[in-house]
């Protein structure tokens, strides 16, 4: 890679711009996942649907994000990240904004989001994980979780910001302002900074007069596509990837109603997403610094295994609000740090050569789970009347998805080029 014989401090001084763009980008793609618990309500209301169809949103997206990953995966790997980025958040935003027109339509539901999963494939995990590798080697650990503390942003301030929009202006309108205000940020900020490796490596083939060979990375070790199929450790880091992404997508969606459900006000509820994001920004960036110094597989087991703690403290009867702040405040810390841990790992175990098409098929993975989470627990609340029995099964699928990580042995060093795993 073009930057490998850089510092970590020279790397960040050289691209900081296209970490907070990245970072911000990133941001305005978690703004739905984390407001949507605050729009089940309303639109639950005015169209008289049930809880898990009012949540299926996500969950639609996510199917086709499941099916079309591994494709989009291709695209980076052949076009980068700009020419994909920046066109998807301009969609976003204008899909995001026209769920303002909502009328009750099932139909009209279901097609504003498949509109809103092409803009989602787009703008995905993959892609802000595959601009802060292309673009980092000594101090990719660090990078990653500042790009991906955009998810944490999101967390931390959309409800906040969701829950006054819909009080003082409508769920209507809220849509609109988060759209426009915070995509139009989002999409200048792209414009002008995000310059990764991918746009390094295609200035690098003009200047040279190379020729791409079906790839926009030059040169670059790593496993072939049907070589990751066949490896062990990347199986363990997707299974975990896949069980994280259920049990804490479900609680981020249902975070809200479960915090009414224990006696707490919706402002109150939104309030207190402040702390838990904000933990989460400090979670990726210490998890970054460890992951540059430490085994990944043990920063990652030890970091989701203590996910588990979140669950135990929700599922309490009566727990007072310290404790659901606590609870939220680990989820986020801990929880926020999977996308930055499935994409080192990634990066780790396979290398650079096919890192598009191969975290494609994580990010399908990630959508599974994703769509999977809240439609559970919705079903769970709408059966049941509680949350209750998916916080146990939360607590215990943290528990099995740390193992698998744990159990991982020693990555391979790509800096020499087709080196087998070391035992």
């Amino acid at each position: 890679m073009s930057q490998a014989k850089l510092t970590a401090a020279q790397e960040f001084r050289r691209h900081w711009p296209m970490v907070v763009a990245a970072a911000i980008g990133f941001s305005f793609t978690s703004v739905i996942t984390a407001g949507t618990g605050l729009f089940i309500a309303p639109i639950s209301e005015e169209f008289g649907w049930s809880r898990a169809l009012t949540s299926s949103g996500v969950s639609i997206t996510s199917i086709l994000v499941f099916v079309f990953s591994p494709l989009f995966g291709l695209f980076i790997d052949k076009w980068g990240v700009r020419r994909m980025a920046i066109p998807g958040l301009i969609l976003m935003a204008l899909v995001i904004a026209s769920l303002s027109l909502l009328d009750g339509s099932r139909w009209q539901w279901f097609a504003i989001w498949t509109f809103y999963a092409v803009a989602a494939l787009m703008t995905k995990s993959t892609v802000w994980t595959a601009s802060a590798n292309s673009t980092f080697d000594a101090g990719r650990g660090l990078a990653l979780g500042l790009v991906l503390s955009g998810s944490a942003l999101a967390q931390a301030f959309t409800p906040i910001i969701a829950e006054y929009l819909i009080r003082m202006h409508g769920w209507r309108e809220a849509f609109v302002w988060l759209a426009a205000g915070w995509g139009s940020v989002a999409v200048l900020l792209c414009l002008f900074w995000l310059r990764d490796g991918y746009e390094i490596s295609r200035k690098a083939q003009k200047t040279d007069g190379a020729r791409s060979q079906g790839d926009t990375l030059l040169d670059v070790p790593g496993l072939s596509v049907a070589e990751a199929l066949r490896d062990p450790a990347l199986w363990r880091i997707a299974i975990s990837t896949f069980v994280i992404m259920t049990v804490t997508i479900g609680l981020v969606v249902h975070q809200i109603p479960i915090l009414t459900e224990a006696g707490f006000s919706r402002e109150t509820a939104a309030l207190y997403a402040l702390p838990a994001g904000l933990s989460g920004i400090g979670g990726k960036l210490i998890t970054g610094w460890l992951l540059d110094r430490f085994p990944a597989r043990w920063v990652g087991g030890l970091t989701i295994g203590a996910t588990s703690i979140t669950f135990l403290l929700l599922v309490l009867p009566g727990a007072p609000g310290w404790a659901m702040v606590t609870a939220l405040m680990i989820n986020g810390y801990a929880g926020g740090t999977k996308l930055q841990l499935v994409g080192y790992l990634t990066a780790a175990y396979s290398g650079m050569r096919k890192f598009g098409t191969i975290f494609g098929l994580m990010a399908s993975l990630i959508a599974a789970g994703s769509g999977l989470g809240p439609v559970l627990g919705g079903l769970i609340y709408d059966i049941w009347d509680s949350y209750a029995p998916g916080l146990w099964g939360g607590f215990a699928l943290t528990l099995v998805s740390a193992m698998l990580l744990l159990g991982l042995g020693p990555y391979p060093d790509w800096g020499r080029k087709g080196e087998a795993r070391s035992s």
